[in-house]
């Protein structure tokens, strides 16, 4: 639990399980572990659980003490020696053998401390020194933290940065905007000492998070502005893009001669130049470049916290429209989840055996939206909420992108974490959404879900399998490709899994079942012979090579599968009886837009005057419109929804009214 919410909060990488602990008079301890290569940073956790009842405190001793066995853990697993002693099945072996191997890749160690006690200072994150030669931080994630993560609902916790303590000084800016804006801006000349140390803190916390994702998914580390650091610094400044930053609040110090200098800044997100950011840190770690020399320039935005939730996300995406930062990096406000959600809160499943009620699967658009949905509700509304939405059938869009990429057959995506999954999922739904509107529709929704139904039963199953203990640390990977084999075995045979029949029962059936059941761990043991001859089973997991010997190695499969299969042509035929049917809705939906917001045409055509967006046709179709005529021809209404999508791209179009009616 800890581990995910720390994950989406960015205070550290997705995490693999790996408990290892040894007590005496040398103690260690590590519960997990995430190795990035591309930028030379390891990964740690130690869990400090403590089970009374009643919140505990801990102070800074407490925390000094846990890192010690963090760091004992790392010096001895430089020996040989120590790392030949562990069992070679044992969590301690993997981590152990990873540190040994990539010992002069390591750069940075950021060591996250999980407690469900409350940490007795303010400060939660501290710079640690060094840990095997390589620089260190550690930070707290403790209950209240746990708790503010949780109940914030999409958010991320806010950082403090205190400008003046880690930069020694107020940082001079110059102000960019009148007295009565809202957004208040303000241009810097950001030392690159300052940025990076702020970077080696809180790592991807200070990245908003469509940013966060797109950097932790698929950056590496850009050789451009390594060279012109190491070989250029003074004309960083020049060639360098800069980064764009927003923030909640600052506090501002003048100075004797009236210069003004940021103190503090409060909810600093890096919106863009977070590829910079990350650069410059693992620049100065190799040791390549002398940041004292290099300055980054900085156009801070302070926005007022009611618009925060608005304006945040479009500076970033205008700010990323000239980088390589896609539209599918910005997929956690895409139009599917939406559709998703809007699909979830409609469609009834099939009652199981022994139900009185229907009951329906509750997509989770974001988070915490399950837990806050109908806040103010009376007991007996909640009750028939939990009864509508029973907490088991709430799908999270992260694990969906798990689910549906398992069934695409690429479960080395999916074990590469939930954030590098989720972007490769937006990459795959993002190009069909604009070739295939009509496919997002009941049907996707259903087989999604059947999709998730398989792939918990399988997960429950193999947790409960009397041959799990010697794979505990594999079972993420036992799971994906377990399932992506046998849908990549159905396929070369012309065959698919029977979603209708998964749908209907609301579980998988028999014939499914019993095949999992004996392919599972046939696929954990070939996961562990060819991962053992790599190292790390675990992050062999994550390499195309080992899905590729996966995929092409022979498994005991029960012929009697096929009863729980549709062949193709069966298939295809389904496929396009409901994009059709897909296709009918969408008109009726924008049929249903046009005729509840007519009274806003004049409204939507000042917007589309002021941008110049109105072409000949979309001005007479809005004129007919004005007139209470609805009657529109195909290309007239093409034209209308092309022109929607347009000023969508503004916040000025019918999106940005269905936001204010969700909001009210």
């Amino acid at each position: 639990m800890f581990a995910e919410a720390a994950a989406e909060n960015g205070d550290i990488a997705d995490l693999n399980y790996t408990p290892a602990s040894r007590e005496g008079s040398r103690p260690y301890q590590v519960d997990g572990y995430a190795w990035d290569a591309d930028r030379g940073e390891l990964h740690l956790a130690v869990c400090d659980y403590h089970p009374d009842r009643q919140l505990e405190k801990i102070n800074v001793d407490r925390v000094n003490q846990l890192l010690s066995r963090a760091t004992r853990f790392c010096e001895l697993a430089i020996d040989e020696e120590f790392v030949e002693s562990l069992e070679e099945t044992s969590p301690a072996f993997e981590l152990a053998q990873l540190i040994l191997q990539a010992r002069r890749s390591i750069l940075r160690i950021r060591c996250v401390i999980f407690s469900n006690a409350r940490l007795a200072t303010i400060k939660k994150t501290l710079e640690s020194g060094e840990i095997i030669g390589a620089q260190a931080t550690c930070n707290v994630f403790d209950f209240p933290r746990y708790v503010a993560f949780i109940n914030s609902q999409g958010g991320t916790e806010p950082i403090e940065l205190d400008v003046k303590e880690l930069n020694g000084r107020p940082l001079p800016c110059l102000e960019a905007h009148d007295g009565n804006a809202d957004c208040k801006s303000y241009l810097i000349v950001m030392p690159a000492k300052l940025l990076a140390r702020a970077y080696g803190l809180y790592g991807s916390r200070l990245m908003e998070q469509n940013v966060r994702t797109f950097l932790q998914a698929k950056t590496k580390t850009n050789k451009g502005i390594i060279q012109t650091a190491v070989e250029a610094p003074d004309m960083f400044f020049a060639y360098n893009n800069g980064i764009t930053a927003t923030a909640s609040d600052l506090e501002l110090d003048v100075d004797e001669s009236g210069i003004a200098g940021i103190s503090r800044i409060k909810n600093l997100q890096i919106v863009n130049g977070g590829q910079t950011t990350a650069t410059l840190l693992y620049a100065s770690d190799r040791g390549e470049a002398d940041l004292a020399r290099i300055f980054v320039q900085m156009k801070l935005s302070v926005i007022d916290a009611e618009k925060v939730g608005k304006i945040v996300p479009l500076i970033s995406r205008y700010a990323n429209t000239q980088n390589k930062v896609s539209e599918a990096d910005f997929f956690s406000n895409h139009e599917f989840h939406q559709e998703m959600q809007k699909i979830s809160r409609r469609l009834d499943a099939p009652r199981s055996a022994g139900e009185l009620a229907s009951t329906r699967w509750y997509y989770e658009r974001t988070r915490g939206q399950y837990k806050n949905d109908g806040p103010g509700r009376s007991v007996t509304e909640r009750k028939r909420f939990e009864a509508l939405y029973p907490k088991h059938q709430v799908v999270q869009k992260t694990d969906a992108a798990k689910y549906y990429l398992t069934f695409e057959a690429m479960p080395h995506i999916v074990s590469k974490g939930a954030q590098k999954c989720f972007v490769a999922f937006a990459d795959q739904i993002d190009a069909k959404w604009d070739n295939s509107r009509a496919t997002f529709n009941d049907t996707f929704f259903k087989d999604l879900i059947c999709k998730t139904i398989v792939f918990r039963w399988l997960d429950k199953t193999v947790g409960r399998a009397p041959w799990y203990p010697d794979y505990r640390s594999l079972k993420a990977a036992i799971i994906t490709y377990t399932i992506a084999w046998l849908i990549q075995r159905l396929k070369a045979e012309g065959r698919q899994l029977d979603f209708d029949r998964i749908w209907a029962l609301q579980e998988p059936q028999d014939e499914l079942k019993a095949c999992l059941e004996v392919l599972a761990p046939q696929v954990a043991a070939k996961l562990k012979e060819f991962g053992g001859a790599h190292g790390n089973v675990t992050e062999f997991a994550k390499n195309p090579t080992c899905w590729a010997r996966i995929g092409n190695s022979r498994f005991e499969v029960d012929p009697s599968i096929t009863r729980a299969t549709i062949d193709f042509h069966e298939a295809k035929a389904r496929v396009r009886e409901s994009k059709a049917e897909g296709a009918i809705d969408l008109e009726i939906e924008f049929d249903r837009l046009v005729v509840e917001n007519l009274h806003r045409i004049p409204e939507l055509e000042l917007a589309a005057k002021r941008r110049s967006l109105l072409s000949p046709l979309s001005a007479r179709v809005l004129g007919k419109l004005r007139r209470g005529n609805i009657s529109l021809t195909q290309p007239e209404r093409n034209a209308l929804k092309h022109l929607f999508g347009r000023l969508d791209q503004f916040n000025a179009g019918p999106s940005s009214w269905a936001t204010e009616s969700e909001d009210a």
